[in-house]
Formats: C-alpha cells, structure tokens, sequence
C-alpha cells in the first residue's frame, strides 16, 4: 500500500471514532439518571430545626414512584427523570381535608440529590443522600 493510501485510511478511521464518541456521549447524556433506591431527604423546618424523610424510589426508565416516610406518615409520589433533572409530585391532605400538591424538583449527582420543593405559598431548599450500594 502506498503511504498516501495509509494516511487517508488512519485520517478516516480517527474522524469515525470521533462521531462514535460524540454519539455515544449524547446518548448517554439523554439516558435518566439512576435514582432507585432509598434516600434519605432533609430540609429546614419552619422554625429552623432540620426536617428529615426517608424516600424510596422504584424506577421504570424515566418513571419513578415511591414512598417518602416522615412526621407526618407515609406518602405515595410518581415523577419523572430527564437526564439528572428528577421531580416528583406528594398529594398532602390537611387535617381540616383539603388536599394540595407539592412538587419536587432536584438534579441527581450520583448518590447526592439537590433541589427545591414547593407548593403555593411557600417553597424550601432540601438535599437528600443514597443509602450504601444504591439501596
């Protein structure tokens, strides 16, 4: 083979390994972030103590459900991932019977959530953290 004919060939093959890449890098970009699992979710409190929940969520692909444990018992949500954005929404009734939404929203960092839940007149900063091993 000739030495032009080598040049092209490794020139063609380096710039098909660079659009394979960058394929993959964006497709796995779109994939949802892994949030399975049991976290345990903290916030501050209207008066200044620290409120903490336990989560756990299952996850179909983009879809989560789950439960978070607190104070004020147990509580079904089902949400969404989109890349490392997840939100879920928790129905609350109040003791006069009323039922209000609350809508979280966090970006996912591994083991680490961070975001804002809200609902109406009010809205909070929380973290929450993956128990050991994802579970």
């Amino acid at each position: 083979m000739s030495r032009k004919l080598l040049n092209i060939s490794a020139a063609s093959i380096a710039a098909a390994s660079m659009v394979l890449m960058l394929g993959l890098a964006l497709a796995a970009q779109n994939q949802p972030a892994n949030v399975a699992g049991t976290w345990q979710l903290s916030m501050q409190g209207r008066n200044g103590s620290t409120m903490t929940e336990t989560m756990t969520i299952a996850q179909d692909g983009a879809n989560i459900k789950g439960t978070m444990k607190g104070r004020r018992g147990d509580r079904n949500f089902t949400g969404t991932v989109d890349g490392n954005n997840v939100t879920w929404t928790v129905s609350v009734q109040t003791p006069n019977g009323r039922t209000f939404n609350i809508q979280y929203k966090a970006t996912v960092s591994g083991d680490t959530m961070k975001g804002t839940m809200g609902g109406g007149r009010f809205s909070r900063d929380f973290t929450a953290q993956r128990g050991a091993g994802g579970q």
